[in-house]
């Protein structure tokens, strides 16, 4: 996959930063772990005096390797509000940024208080949770809807993974327009 000469033609490499929330390919996970040069040792021992590694440790190898950076989607599908600069912790949502989160597409959001009543829309408006229970699946059966386990190997994909797979469809169309994810 990638030659040592090819990665250490420089004496440097360039760091990166970003979520430390991330889908990693098998591609990717396996040159972290196989390791077919010693980039991903050497990053590994710069990152690990730092507070928040996660953040920088696999940007960065993704980002140096030519093959890898090709690959990366900059977006960790998250609603987060900061403040402006960022501050070290996000705001606390409420009920009060729903419009926004909804509004943004994001497929995930953070952080919340426990039993939060912003959960509680969420839960009903577009997971279709009613209080206490889990969400509605593929394995639900009975009459009424849901008030007997079906078949649990089954997958009904609902309104929330097509959600999901639509998000991931557009954020995968932008990556691959052209435009570099790792600048």
């Amino acid at each position: 996959m990638c030659s040592a000469s090819s990665l250490f033609s420089y004496a440097f490499f360039i760091t990166k930063t970003g979520s430390a929330w991330m889908v990693l390919s098998r591609e990717f996970v396996e040159y972290v772990a196989w390791g077919w040069d010693n980039l991903p040792r050497t990053l590994l021992m710069y990152y690990s005096n730092f507070i928040s590694s996660p953040e920088g440790y696999f940007q960065t190898v993704a980002c140096n390797v030519p093959e890898l950076a090709k690959t990366v989607v900059n977006s960790d599908m998250h609603y987060i509000s900061w403040d402006n600069p960022p501050r070290q912790h996000p705001h606390v949502l409420n009920i009060n940024y729903t419009e926004k989160m909804i509004a943004s597409g994001a497929a995930f959001a953070r952080k919340f208080k426990q039993d939060d009543p912003a959960l509680d829309l969420i839960n009903k408006k577009f997971l279709r949770r009613r209080n206490g229970l889990f969400t509605l699946g593929g394995w639900c059966s009975g009459k009424p809807k849901c008030t007997e386990v079906g078949n649990i190997y089954k997958l009904k994909p609902g309104p929330g993974s097509q959600r999901l797979q639509r998000l991931v469809a557009e954020l995968t169309l932008k990556a691959q327009s052209g435009r570099d994810q790792c600048k």
